[in-house]
């Protein structure tokens, strides 16, 4: 095998910024494959770059930000050195992310990977692999590894040691990375550079590893590369094979399966909102937010798809998760939000202070960037009914609750009994002011009522008579006071008429029959006000003013909640109509962000967990229903 090489530093300057003078700065949200090991997770890009990727966990600081500012950010560039058509596919029933090139002269592929390990001292490696196959003629390619620290604010120096056998070493205060080459490498100030021709069937591999402590730089030859690409295959494979779904939308269904599992960190079995942070829900605006941590209403939606696949592990992982880092008792000083907070971090800290990083541009100058989540501090209802619910479904298709458990259900039903009756700030974490929403309501009811369920259900003691007359107390409230005779559907909170998707979690909560007449109207109501060829809008924030400037796009996850209220209510012509629609506003991959902009693209954090988990949800049920 002859590989032609030629590294020069003067060969760069003609690059400019990488990929010539018409590369656009920014790639669309929607161009990227996600990759991960379980601990972090890299975004990247149909051009070859990796513009997104924190080490060594979801929240850590980013090494490669470029996603966020183009110039200041780091990224890892890796693409044919010649005119080409890009394509990228998951290999099949896996996350190892293949991007081909097109070219005159040959075709060429990026195999990217992260190998998953146990709890060994390996896994503190955080080994990132990328293997260059080229399939057919012969093709030239160029890389370029810039990592920027501590989101582009921390400077590094490069140790280049055996260039020509391709190892270099980063190193910053908090950090050091090595990378390792098959080919020969350049250091270019605080970069590391190469160019080198592939011929057919050759192959050519990057390796970037955290090192320090115990773990020293280690070579990637070609054969552990390939090796590494094996295990890496199998485990993804042996993952989804547990799935039981065997319905019409199997290949969305298992790809949001495997992207729930990529956003799992496997420590502690938190599984976080998304991997990224402050990628905007309006270019230009201020709706940027820090998404790499774990939300409490996440925790029913989480347990219910993975439950209902047949990912009994992960489910149990996440329940462990929650009773063991997650407060649950509420006699020990509950906070000023209650026993319970919004969200954690994946290792179950309480403390996410939110800051603003000046520095950066945002993606495409949507500033401000920002890194931890002040919504942490909000009140917020609902949270007790997602949380008690995904116990109630735990101990129902899982594994029985334990009396340490229970004990600490019964004490959060007793807090919600006493405080149900007050204003919050909303699911939608509105900075607005509180108000009486109706879903933090709904959600208080759930709370309750799963649990009556439960202590049915086992025989546990429970005060039932003082929870029964809080939970009829809520509904006769909700009906009284949610309803509004004069837009004749259910409003977003009271004294108001204004329209509110997560009022589509009604029925699916099991509050109101899906058939009721009062819910068909609202669901009526809510398809003329919020709903745009089957995407759905949250609510009408110049009718509910939420504290923010600016627009958003349609909200994924409602429009999945509307395709399964369809569902409930027999209307499943309707139903099938507007989910394969909704299919059709993912990416290449089958990936949804956490919104979908006016034209059909993607905004917000990517990929989203919740909009995964509802598409999971929606699919199961209408597939159920179309028998």
């Amino acid at each position: 095998m002859t590989i032609e090489t030629k590294v020069t530093a003067g060969a760069f300057s003609a690059f400019g910024a990488f990929g010539g003078a018409d590369t656009p700065r920014y790639l669309p949200v929607a161009e990227h494959g996600l990759i991960g090991d379980l601990r972090s997770a890299a975004l990247v890009g149909t051009n070859g770059t990796i513009d997104w990727y924190c080490c060594p966990r979801f929240d850590a600081p980013s090494v490669f930000a470029s996603i966020l500012d183009a110039e200041r950010g780091g990224c890892f560039e890796l693409a044919a050195d010649v005119p080409t058509r890009t394509k990228q596919f998951y290999f099949p029933d896996t996350n190892v992310l293949i991007t081909r090139f097109f070219a005159d002269d040959g075709v060429g592929e990026i195999q990217d990977f992260m190998p998953i390990v146990g709890d060994s001292r390996e896994a503190d490696r955080h080994r990132l692999i990328r293997r260059v196959v080229c399939v057919r003629g012969s093709l030239p390619f160029r890389a370029r590894v810039a990592p920027r620290f501590e989101y582009g604010a921390q400077p590094h120096t490069v140790h280049g040691q055996h260039l020509q056998h391709g190892q270099a070493v980063f190193e910053s205060p908090s950090l050091s990375l090595a990378l390792t080459s098959s080919v020969p490498i350049e250091v270019a100030g605080p970069d590391v550079w190469s160019l080198f021709k592939l011929h057919e069937s050759e192959s050519a591999v990057f390796a970037l590893d955290q090192v320090g402590g115990d773990v020293a730089p280690r070579f990637c030859p070609l054969s552990e590369a390939e090796q590494q690409f094996n295990a890496t295959v199998r485990f993804w494979r042996r993952w989804l094979s547990r799935s039981r779904y065997r319905g019409r939308w199997r290949e969305m269904v298992h790809r949001s399966a495997l992207t729930l599992k990529l956003l799992t960190y496997a420590p502690t079995g938190a599984i976080i909102a998304a991997p990224t942070t402050s990628l905007p829900e309006q270019i230009g605006g201020e709706r940027n937010w820090d998404y790499r941590y774990v939300w409490i209403r996440d925790a029913a939606f989480c347990v219910y798809a993975l439950l209902r696949l047949g990912f009994t592990d992960e489910a149990e992982a996440f329940m462990g998760f929650l009773s063991e880092r997650v407060q649950l008792d509420a006699t020990k000083a509950p906070g000023p939000t209650g026993p319970l907070q919004i969200m954690y971090g994946i290792d179950g800290r309480r403390e996410l202070p939110e800051r603003e990083l000046p520095h950066l541009e945002g993606y495409r100058g949507s500033a401000p960037v920002r890194v931890g989540n002040d919504a942490v501090s909000q009140l917020q209802l609902d949270i007790y009914g997602a949380l008690v619910d995904s116990l109630y479904l735990y101990d129902k298709w899982g594994q029985p609750i334990s009396s340490a458990h229970w004990d600490s259900i019964s004490e959060l039903v007793d807090w919600v009994c006493d405080h149900w009756d007050q204003p919050d700030e909303g699911v939608w974490e509105t900075r607005g002011g509180r108000k009486n929403f109706l879903y933090s309501r709904l959600m208080c009811w759930v709370a309750i009522e799963r649990a009556m369920r439960l202590a049915q259900h086992r025989g546990l003691p429970a005060d039932v008579v003082r929870w029964g007359r809080s939970r009829d107390a809520i509904y006769r409230r909700i009906m009284r006071n949610g309803w509004s005779a004069e837009r004749h559907a259910f409003v977003q909170h009271e004294d108001s008429n204004v329209l509110d998707a997560s009022l589509l979690m009604m029925p699916l909560a099991k509050f109101i029959s899906p058939t009721d007449p009062k819910w068909l109207a609202t669901l009526d109501a809510l398809g003329e006000d919020l709903v745009s060829d089957s995407l759905v809008y949250r609510y009408d924030p110049q009718a509910s003013p939420d504290g923010l400037r600016g627009e958003e796009g349609t909200f994924s996850i409602c429009s999945f909640w509307y395709v399964e209220a369809l569902t409930r209510a027999g209307r499943l012509d309707e139903a099938r109509l507007a989910f394969e629609k909704m299919l059709t506003y993912a990416n290449h991959l089958g990936l949804y962000a956490e919104e979908i902009g006016h034209t059909g693209e993607q905004c917000g954090n990517f990929p989203q967990a919740f909009t995964h988990l509802a598409l999971i949800s929606a699919a199961f049920d209408l597939d159920r229903a179309l028998g």
